[in-house]
């Protein structure tokens, strides 16, 4: 034994695990609830509420309702969101995503006065807002790269008038940090932080967020733009160019099966690294919750750690009211 494992029986790693106390003091990473980002839905109306048969517990909500979801998560604990809107009409150039009174504009503005404390992302993309649900402007069933960054500088602009705290670019078109970067800059709102999409795979795991968000391209996919998922190397190309063109936060999207690619960009680059639990992980925990196959507070807390073991600073999660909760439920 001793000539296997020369450390033992001097060496006992088990007496770090001995005491709940001890395993506390000793844990290299800790999830906490200033770790969590809540993802909403809005859409138009007033006292709407549409539940997402794909998301148990999550639904699309009016702006009053929105708000109302979002100070009870403050008052939980969860001190920001990220606000996704539906708007009442599509077109082909996406006006409602930059419409100084589109949905999210509303719902920004909203959100500020009735919680200034609540800091609010916004997800600056085409997609909910075109009538044929790609990311950017399209023309001959080409989408173009190009012709879109204009319109994405202004949604953004337009997020940042209405009171956003931070805009989050999630469209993998290139160059995009950049032209919202000079966008912000050039209005005045030099002080608002880019958190960039930087590595969003074309992934199967989004299928829940596209009923969420109304988002289902009508035709294709987006593999055109979006990273492939066989893909590593590309993942730092891609990190680099945004935080050239001023990424404040960079993010892996999705977040379970690309734990390394957070890892990557963290070990990479020395910026705060973010990532996405996304709808199809969130979707995949309740199901078995609901079957009453898994126990659903330890599997989504030890998940959330994770991410943070892999080395993510924020973490956007449809868990982030419960797992806020469990935590303090555990303090």
């Amino acid at each position: 034994m001793k000539d296997i494992y020369p450390g033992f029986p001097v060496q006992r790693l088990r007496r770090l695990r001995e005491k709940a106390v001890l395993r506390q003091m000793v844990r290299e990473n800790h999830l906490t609830p200033d770790d969590l980002i809540y993802p909403l839905f809005v859409i138009p109306g007033e006292n709407r509420t549409n539940p997402v048969s794909s998301m148990p517990g999550v639904s699309q909500l009016s702006i009053d309702l929105l708000v109302e979801e979002a100070i009870d998560a403050y008052k939980v604990g969860v001190k920001a969101v990220e606000v996704f809107g539906i708007p009442p009409h599509k077109d082909e150039v996406a006006s409602g995503a930059y419409d100084p009174n589109g949905i999210v504009q509303d719902a920004v503005r909203t959100l500020k006065k009735a919680c200034p404390e609540l800091y609010v992302i916004t997800d600056v993309c085409l997609c909910q807002f075109t009538n044929h649900g790609h990311c950017g402007i399209v023309e001959e069933g080409k989408i173009l790269n190009d012709p879109s960054l204009d319109y994405l500088a202004k949604t953004a602009l337009s997020h940042a008038e209405a009171g956003a705290d931070m805009v989050a670019p999630s469209d993998m078109m290139d160059g995009r940090v950049a032209a919202i970067r000079q966008a912000l800059d050039k209005g005045g709102y030099e002080h608002i932080p880019i958190m960039s999409y930087s590595a969003k795979y074309a992934s199967s795991f989004y299928g829940p967020f596209r009923e969420a968000a109304e988002s289902a391209p009508l035709w294709g996919d987006r593999r055109t733009y979006q990273m492939d998922a066989g893909n590593s190397e590309e993942a730092i190309r891609e990190t680099a160019l945004d935080i050239q063109e001023g990424a404040d936060i960079v993010m892996v999207k999705p977040g379970m099966a690309y734990m390394d690619i957070v890892r990557r960009l963290k070990d990479n680059f020395g910026l705060p690294v973010a990532v996405y639990n996304v709808s199809g992980e969130y979707a995949m925990v309740k199901a078995a919750a609901e079957k009453g196959w898994i126990n659903e507070q330890r599997i989504v807390l030890e998940l959330l750690l994770s991410f943070k073991r892999a080395g993510a600073d924020l973490i956007i999660t449809y868990h982030a009211k419960d797992a806020v909760r469990w935590l303090k439920e555990q303090a």
